[in-house]
């Protein structure tokens, strides 16, 4: 992106993703509509805000459109691969014989698809109710009474219901998984989402499988022509030890290592260049060759589409692990999938609690449970910023708790940023739940590591507020 954001200049626009076309609209909206100065009054402010909105509405309204159409075509493409793979079911067949017979849209198709299932299954027609009147939910409910009809429904009939029962009940139920024998394990494209579940694992033993499009190595062209993709190296890179990770990237021209893989790259565009590297002999050496016989506890794959179907052609060729996880469904969710296999990365010399993290309520105080040990918000000190505590079971503070290196634990600490709330807690408890308590001497206290809590301040026994166990015996 660019270092200063100018809104009349179009290269900013092309840098945040943007056409050039809708790029020099927006500017050219920005430049004829700036913002006026403050002195100028709220109501002038606001009504040249509205005519730059009225100004820019048929380009959001394209923007709009345009990725509908490629949401609908992602759709189509995903149902597609599924049918010819033998992996989807008979609705999904239904989906794609109402594009082609009757040229419904996605949302259609799928409501198509349910009346055909419907009068398949010997069910009661129950389409979606019209209620607004508006001509979308019209649209969608002839939809669903097409596919009702095609499917053998009858609506004037007064047995249709019956008489479609007992035909479903003598109908042989259609085989649709494919001929060839499951596999041994379970491919990329199946495995769950990253959970923090699992116990931590060092850097060391982690593989992580990214696409292109994830690794940031496509050009800006290639970006605008393809599916938008989260951007994960700049997260992995903010990680400290995760250089020790084993990074691999798909790209067109097959796997590669973080060290050849260059910016500009092209994509994988069609199904022919995946069935080109599926049957290229060469990609299971080069693979080897990038795993150079290393142990590893943890696989993660973030990649998808085309990249990961080129991954689930050289599955048997990765080594079986522990944990083997992909990240998945729409950007934020990935970018949350990827930070959570983050946190269960331990440096070198590093100790970690393991266990799922139990969250409490952020109306009644945000708390965070792991073990024997609860995080609490204990609200904010005006001027320094949020308090966080560290309790026992019993209510009493974490007092005692040591880490590998010798650092004594300090059960008060406070963060900056509020938006950091969760990471700091969490972070704190696997701190504590990876020390012991052997500790006797509490004068010295270390704070906990600030480069895995963002915004961390460590409070010490500050007269500034009073440690909890001190405001217990006032009380």
């Amino acid at each position: 992106m660019t270092a200063v954001f100018d809104p009349a200049d179009p290269e900013t626009w092309i840098a945040r993703g943007r056409l050039p076309a809708h790029a020099a609209l927006m500017a050219d909206a920005w430049r004829t509509f700036p913002d006026l100065p403050r002195d100028v009054p709220a109501e002038d402010r606001m009504a040249r805000s509205r005519e730059r909105v009225e100004t820019m509405r048929p380009v959001m309204d394209a923007i709009q459109a345009e990725q509908e159409l490629l949401r609908q075509a992602r759709n189509f493409a995903f149902t597609e691969r599924r049918v010819a793979r033998s992996e989807g079911d008979e609705r999904e067949v239904a989906i794609l014989r109402g594009r082609d017979l009757h040229g419904f849209d996605w949302n259609k198709s799928v409501q198509f698809a349910n009346g055909w299932y419907a009068a398949q299954a010997g069910w009661v027609c129950r389409h979606p109710d019209a209620q607004s009147g508006s001509t979308t939910e019209i649209r969608l409910k002839a939809a669903y009474m097409t596919g009702f009809h095609d499917g053998g429904g009858d609506t004037e009939d007064l047995f249709d219901v019956a008489r479609r029962a007992l035909i479903a009940a003598d109908r042989p139920t259609p085989d649709l998984q494919p001929a060839t024998p499951d596999y041994a394990r379970p491919l990329p494209s199946a495995w769950p989402q990253p959970s923090d579940a699992p116990r931590p694992t060092s850097w060391s033993r982690r593989l992580l499988i990214l696409g292109a499009p994830e690794a940031g190595m496509l050009s800006r062209a290639e970006t605008t022509d393809c599916p938008p993709h989260a951007a994960l190296m700049p997260l992995l890179q903010e990680r400290p030890g995760a250089e020790q990770a084993t990074l691999i990237v798909v790209a067109a021209t097959g796997f590669l290592s973080v060290a050849e893989a260059t910016a500009g790259a092209p994509a994988l565009r069609t199904e022919d260049d995946v069935q080109r590297l599926a049957a290229d002999p060469v990609q299971p050496a080069k693979l080897s060759v990038l795993l150079g016989g290393r142990d590893f506890d943890e696989i993660l794959v973030a990649a998808h589409d085309r990249y990961l179907e080129v991954i689930d052609a050289h599955a048997r060729h990765l080594p079986l692990c522990r944990v083997m996880e992909r990240t998945r469904n729409s950007l934020i969710q990935q970018r949350a999938h990827f930070r959570i296999w983050l946190e269960r990365g331990v440096r070198s010399g590093e100790t970690l609690g393991a266990g799922h993290i139990r969250w409490g309520k952020v109306a009644k105080g945000l708390t965070a449970r792991l073990g024997e040990f609860t995080a609490r918000h204990a609200g904010k000190v005006p001027g320094r910023g949020h308090r966080i505590l560290i309790e026992l079971s019993d209510g009493e503070p974490a007092d005692g708790y040591i880490t590998v290196t010798g650092d004594c634990l300090q059960p008060e600490m406070l963060i900056t940023n509020q938006k950091h709330l969760r990471a700091s807690m969490a972070a704190s408890l696997r701190t504590f739940g990876g020390a012991t308590r052997l500790c006797a001497d509490h004068s010295t206290r270390a704070p906990l590591p600030q480069s895995t809590i963002p915004g961390y301040i460590h409070s010490g026994r500050n007269p500034g507020f009073a440690p909890i166990h001190a405001q217990k015996a006032a009380k």
